[in-house]
Parts: structure tokens; sequence; C-alpha cells
């Protein structure tokens, strides 16, 4: 039984599923950034130059009599809110930190990534076997042995 409350606290305390966590606690404190972001500042200039932005009232198709109908205005207007939050993010968010991590990174020097050691060897082998090859000289075939037709 102790073996399972172990495992259990080092799955929880392993960096990853801390991580993911903060994230969705953080994702989830902005996501009311971003929806008075687009309420308050998006949508407004929208309305102000096309109009209010819903085709809620568009398109309504009754498949029965009597039935609920299917709100095609509706699932409308949810992708267009949805490309203007995609857009609003894009490009008051995402595009602004990707300069910012652009110039930030433009002094520093790039840095190599550490080769691992069955590639480095790897490597090597290929290149001492590339040494030993000379022009001419058939694959499998040492130094020492005459070409064909010699």
């Amino acid at each position: 039984m102790r073996n399972v409350f172990s495992g259990f606290r080092d799955f929880i305390l392993r960096g990853n599923v801390v991580e993911l966590a903060v994230a969705v606690v953080i994702g989830a404190a902005f996501t009311t950034v971003v929806n008075a972001l687009v309420k308050d500042l998006i949508n407004p200039l929208i309305a102000a130059i096309f109009g209010q932005p819903s085709f809620d009232d568009l398109w309504d198709i009754t498949l029965r009599k009597g039935s609920a109908p299917i709100s095609v205005g509706g699932i409308l207007t949810a992708v267009v809110n949805f490309l203007l939050i995609a857009a609003a993010i894009y490009f008051l968010i995402v595009l602004p930190m990707n300069k910012i991590n652009e110039r930030r990174n433009r002094n520093k020097p790039a840095e190599e990534t550490p080769v691992a050691d069955d590639v480095q060897l790897l490597t090597e082998i290929r290149d001492l076997l590339a040494q030993q090859q000379r022009p001419g000289q058939h694959p499998g075939q040492t130094s020492g042995q005459p070409t064909p037709g010699q």
C-alpha cells in the first residue's frame, strides 16, 4: 500500500504534471482577459464599422414541424467569434511576443545542440570508412587489393 502512495506522490510531484496544472490555471485566468478584449474592444470596433456582429437570426432550419430549429446563424456567429478571438490573440499577443523573442535572441550566439554518443560514434565510423575509400575503388575493397581489370 505504501508503494502505491509513493508512486502517486512521485506522479503528482513530477514537473510536467505541476506545469500542466499551472498552465490550466493560467489559461483559465487568461480566458477572462481574452473575453474582455473581444467584448470590450474588438466587437465594438466591428459594430462601429459593419453593425452588430451577430448572425443569430439569419438562418433557422426546421427539420420537422413542431421540432426545435437548427440555428445555422448561431453556428456562424460562434465561428466568427472564434476567428475574432484567434485573430486578437495572434495579432495582439503572439506576434508581439515572437518579435520580442526574436530581438532578444538576435544577439545571442547560436547554441550547438549536444550530439548523442551513438550518433557521434556512427559519424566517426562513417568518416573512417570514407577515408579508407579511394576514388575509383569499389566498396568493400581495401587499398592493397587490385581493382578488377588490372
